[in-house]
């Protein structure tokens, strides 16, 4: 084998392979005769076949078993002799080959570039140590009293408002005809709950208890029933009685609907989670901060191919975003050159950064544990009630798809084993402060920073904190950013 570079810039390196033609013979002889072991050829015991035989029924076949091994095998040597990384899988180009002559091919590729880190001992961050006030959990008690209302009767006759809970009964027609499910009695209806067809419930505000109102809506496209769908309708509805919505006293029998002893205990786990959540919001920042930094303090090339691949995937992500009429209003008023010029700034700080995280991880020896990647796994089969055993079998089939849950692993380990090495500042901060402190953040960063956390909930799980994006995935405009999750 004989390799000749013929063009060396940058990243990018380009080497023209030659392989004699008695190499390829050679190794077309070695396979018909492995071949000829096993094969069945009339007239022939297996292993007596004659090689020329061998050649007429199956040459072609093999010939080209034969040229996909060979340039497999040279070009992996090729790169292992000369100690190269690609960035990529190389690109290779068959330029010459006939029966009897050389083969010769092209390979283009770039290479990961070499990194050295800086000395993440300088880097400064702060951190923000939540104080939850008792204000904050007095507030969150309040909401989770109103979360679990009650309904009695009015206290004195009124007209029926939003929150209140209608009884009622209704019938009702598409074209004069009745369809079955479009009548009932006694139906407890709680005025804007949505739980009707749009403009129902909304017909029902300021009725009094024995009216009949005709209510006419229509069924949306999309209804369930095909009958129905996109027709107009028509109910009569009669209301027989108007309850008012009151919040649960707070005591401890709220305490004891939402599975707590008493009222501090309560309390104690409302503080709990409002800590819990507003730490993740803390980490998102500082996390931020790091990667900010990181990509201050690094300016090595990186490889063209792999930050074209990077805003193609951010780019179609834009596109999706301007036809569902998603886009900022920023991005929307730039020129479409503009616009993308930004995303390639974006796509290359993301390729730059998830280099460097590798880089760290590696020459630390950081790697994501199995059972890491099993409590990964597991999460990510809860989200999917009752077909947990399918997305086991899917992961379990598809490594390059378990790889994308242990990505963030990785990614989270390398960022905290920095942290560990930074000049970190600890400061007290509000939960309000902070939300006021990421919205107002105008650098280089993550959409994400202008989202408000909202505020925990105990009936239900809490809203999934902000995230940060992957290494690879690391936004770099005040603005939204393409990739979601998801993130």
């Amino acid at each position: 084998m004989q390799v000749t570079e013929t063009q060396a810039e940058g990243l990018k390196r380009e080497y023209k392979v030659q392989i004699a033609a008695t190499e390829i013979d050679e190794k077309m002889v070695a396979r018909l005769e492995e071949l000829g072991n096993t094969v069945k050829v009339p007239g022939f015991r297996p292993g007596k076949v004659p090689l020329q035989i061998l050649k007429q029924r199956f040459g072609k076949s093999v010939m080209g078993e034969v040229l996909e091994r060979a340039v497999s095998d040279s070009s992996n040597q090729a790169l292992s002799e000369r100690g190269l990384r690609p960035a990529i899988q190389p690109k290779i180009e068959i330029s010459s080959f006939d029966e009897g002559k050389d083969l010769e091919y092209t390979m283009e590729l770039e290479l990961l570039p070499d990194i050295e880190p800086m000395d993440f001992s300088k880097i400064e961050l702060e951190r923000g140590n939540i104080e939850i006030e008792d204000s904050a959990v007095q507030e969150a008690i309040e909401d989770l009293a109103k979360a679990h209302k009650k309904t009695e009767p009015l206290d004195a006759p009124r007209k029926s408002q939003t929150g209140d809970v209608l009884v009622i009964d209704f019938s009702g027609t598409v074209d004069g005809e009745a369809y079955p499910g479009m009548a009932a009695e006694d139906h407890h209806m709680e005025l804007g709950s949505s739980s009707f067809i749009e403009g129902f419930e909304e017909q029902l505000i300021g009725a009094e208890i024995g009216d009949t109102r005709e209510v006419k809506v229509t069924f949306p496209e999309a209804y369930a029933n095909d009958r129905l769908a996109g027709q107009d309708a028509i109910f009569m509805v009669t209301i027989k009685n108007i309850l008012q919505s009151v919040p649960l006293a707070i005591d401890d029998e709220l305490a004891a609907t939402l599975g707590e002893t008493d009222l501090a205990a309560l309390k104690a786990r409302v503080r709990e989670r409002i800590a819990a959540e507003y730490k993740d919001f803390a980490r998102t920042r500082l996390k931020r901060q790091l990667l900010d930094r990181l990509a201050e303090g690094h300016d090595f090339p990186v490889p063209d191919s792999m930050v074209k691949v990077e805003f193609e995937t951010i780019w179609k992500q834009v596109e999706q975003d301007r036809e569902a009429g998603n886009l900022d209003p920023e991005d929307a008023a730039k020129a479409e050159e503009d616009l993308k010029s930004d995303y390639r700034e974006i796509a290359e700080r993301r390729v730059r950064l998830g280099l460097l995280i590798s880089e760290v991880g590696q020459r630390n020896g950081i790697e994501v544990t199995q059972e890491e990647a099993n409590m990964a796994l597991l999460r990510e089969a809860q989200r999917y009630p009752g077909k947990e055993r399918e997305v086991f079998e899917f992961y379990q089939k598809a490594p390059e798809v378990m790889a994308n849950l242990r990505a963030p692993i990785f990614e989270d380990k390398v960022v905290d084993f920095i942290i560990d090495l930074a000049q970190v500042t600890d400061r007290s901060i509000t939960p309000e402060a902070l939300r006021k402190e990421m919205e107002s953040e105008t650098e280089e960063g993550a959409s994400e920073a202008k989202k408000k956390p909202a505020k925990p909930k105990m009936a239900k799980p809490a809203k999934e904190p902000v995230k940060e994006p992957g290494a690879k995935k690391t936004q770099s405009g005040a603005k939204k950013k393409a990739a979601k999750k998801s993130s």
